[in-house]
């Protein structure tokens, strides 16, 4: 079998057996891909531990992150887990192989006056604006991904129950409340400047660029750093940073951890517990500022 062959086999039984999402499948493939060609014509099924310390050790020679060869370390655990499960080989060489420890790293928040600034922004009355106020609106009160943003389809917004559902990592849906502020820049944008951005044309998207398609990741990125840009922001904003924000800010103001867990989709509540150190981080600040001994 070629290595192709092999690697479309393994990516259609990840899809088949755990629903990954097409972005997680296609890292994968791209990891397992990686690790072939380094390889250099050797077999994948002929590997061995030493092969895959020699992998890590030439990535850490090209100064490759941390971060990047945990997550090819993951892909290869899985692709020969699989391998073996098919009777590919008789030995996982993966078994035991550590990947890289991570310094666990807070993310980047904004503080809510810098959101007020950020979401005042597009105070125009042109349809981009308004658009792109929707945008920021939905974002600061959901917590979606930008993927789960720029999916978004009419279908999807309950404005009558005043929420939003949303299709996450896996297929996995949520449904996810809007705040009154952001629900009325939906309904004002849907009502008028989508209208205006799509002309004659026709689309279930919730939000499309000025050409009247669907935007892309990409493009909702570059929006919000320029929308940053004009707000005067020092810690210049990704749609990533919002929903950071929207989940410290509920813990900020006393939301349950696992209240916030199923608001953001998260599978684990370890994944959310990052949000309670940024929480603590801001009092220890606040502590530091305004205690006359901090």
């Amino acid at each position: 079998m070629k290595p192709s062959e092999m690697i479309d086999r393994f990516i259609d039984a990840m899809w088949l057996e755990h629903g990954l999402a097409h972005n997680t499948l296609e890292s994968y493939r791209r990891d397992v891909r990686q690790f072939e060609v380094w390889l250099e014509g050797a077999a994948l099924m002929g590997v061995v531990r030493a092969d895959l310390e020699c992998y890590l050790a030439a990535r850490y020679a090209a100064q490759m992150s941390p971060r990047s060869t945990a997550r090819h370390v993951s892909s290869l655990r899985r692709f020969y887990a699989w391998a073996l499960r098919e009777s590919l080989l008789s030995m996982n060489p993966v078994v035991g192989l550590d990947a890289p420890r991570l310094p666990r790293s807070l993310p980047k928040h904004l503080s809510e006056a810098d959101v007020e600034r950020l979401l005042a922004a597009p105070s125009g009355t042109d349809a981009l604006s308004q658009r792109d106020k929707a945008m920021l609106e939905t974002l600061y009160a959901s917590g979606l991904r930008v993927s789960e943003l720029v999916s978004l389809r009419l279908r999807q917004i309950d404005a009558n129950a005043g929420v939003v559902q949303a299709n996450g990592k896996g297929g996995k849906e949520r449904l996810v409340p809007l705040g009154e502020v952001a629900l009325q820049a939906l309904k004002d944008y849907l009502l008028g400047a989508r209208g205006e951005l799509l002309k004659t044309r026709e689309s279930d998207f919730v939000f499309v660029s000025g050409r009247g398609h669907a935007l892309t990741r990409q493009a909702c990125w570059y929006m919000i750093k320029r929308r940053g840009l004009q707000a005067g922001l020092i810690v210049l904003p990704s749609p990533h940073v919002l929903r950071h924000a929207f989940a410290t800010h509920l813990l900020n103001h006393g939301a349950d951890l696992r209240v916030v867990q199923l608001l953001l989709g998260h599978a684990d509540i370890s994944t959310t517990q990052i949000y309670t150190h940024v929480a603590r981080e801001r009092l220890k600040q606040l502590h530091a500022h305004h205690h006359p001994r901090g």
